[in-house]
Order: structure tokens, then sequence, then C-alpha cells
């Protein structure tokens, strides 16, 4: 089976990354895509992110009833911060009859030659790049890439924290059932804008 990994911290997740992974799908030949959801990324700061657990669930949430389209928390198991190389090698020892390829925007793509060795990540996964405004692909760093032109819709996981905490509407934003658990239990609210640790 191929597997499209496509890694974040969904803080939370919106249509916008619901359209990437919808349209990779129709677009490849992979048979499912797997919303990683990763608990630290050495990237960015923990202070912001909504406990994982709770993310998972929002993730979970949004994907309700879709075959194709899955919640992965499997990096929860996995030492922190989560890099790339070492949960693929993880997979690779889980679910050795399965292909996995990762799924990214072209921004995160310009730095991928300085992640974590990058190199095992170079030679042994195809890549899917989605375009994003501004950031053109110049150069593979000899990794197999294929660039998609994905619908792109110019919303953040920032932009809809910023409402939340400003009180106001974050609907067609994200999934109807994301936004009812987001309310009902007050996440990203100001008061309550908690670390990794609550």
């Amino acid at each position: 089976m191929k597997i499209g990994l496509y890694f974040g911290s969904f803080n939370p997740i919106h249509n916008g990354h619901l359209i990437i992974a919808s349209h990779v799908i129709n677009q490849t030949n992979l048979n499912e895509v797997w919303l990683v959801v990763t608990p630290q990324n050495p990237f960015k700061k923990s202070a912001v992110l909504l406990n994982e657990h709770h993310r998972y669930h929002l993730v979970q949430t949004a994907l309700e009833n879709e075959l194709k389209l899955k919640a992965s928390n499997l990096e929860f198991k996995l030492p922190k911060p989560s890099y790339t190389v070492n949960t693929l090698t993880y997979l690779a020892e889980k679910y050795p009859r399965n292909q996995f390829h990762i799924i990214m925007g072209s921004d995160g793509f310009q730095n991928i030659n300085k992640w974590h060795n990058a190199g095992v990540i170079i030679k042994n996964y195809p890549i899917y790049i989605y375009k994003r405004p501004g950031f053109d692909v110049k150069e593979s760093f000899g990794a197999n890439i294929t660039i998609l032109d994905a619908p792109l819709l110019e919303i953040s996981s920032t932009h809809i924290r910023k409402l939340i905490k400003e009180n106001k509407s974050i609907r067609y934003l994200v999934p109807d059932g994301v936004r009812e658990e987001i309310e009902k239990n007050n996440y990203y609210s100001s008061s309550l804008e908690n670390p990794a640790s609550q």
C-alpha cells in the first residue's frame, strides 16, 4: 500500500489542510494520506501548541467518515522533538509492506537539506510538494520529487487562533465539528491558551 504522510502541528486543523490532503489523494496513486500530528516540531515553540491529544482529537473529528484520509498519533510514542527521519524509520519497521511518501509545501521543502539526517530522507522517500505562493522549487537536493498544483486557501492556524482570542467567528475556516469542539472546550481562548504540558 502506498501511504502519503502529511506531517503537521495542526494547531488547529483547518479547511486548507483538508483541501491539500484531498487534492493529493485525487491527483496521485496513493492509497491513503495520513495526517500525522506532530507533538513537538523542532522548528516551533511548544508554548503555543495545544496539548497534542486535543489536537489529534480535532484531526479525528475533521476526518470523520473519510475513507482515504486518516489521523495518526504515531509520533506521540517516539522521542521528542519529532524528527521526521526517526518517524520514517519506525514506520518502515512497523509496516514493511507499505511504501511511504512525504507530502509537504514548497516553503518547507526549501529547508529540507537542514533537517536531521536529511540525506536518509532524500535518498529513500519520494516527496510530493504542493506549491505555496512565493516559494518556487528551484533545487531538488537530489530528492525524488513530484510537484502538485494544489488549490490553496489563505488560511493559517495562527490566524484562526487570533480570531478565537478576539472572540470572532471561525465558521467556514474549519469543519463544523472542529469548531464545535474548540468552542465547547474553550481551546485557544485568551484565558486558556495553554502550553503543551497542560
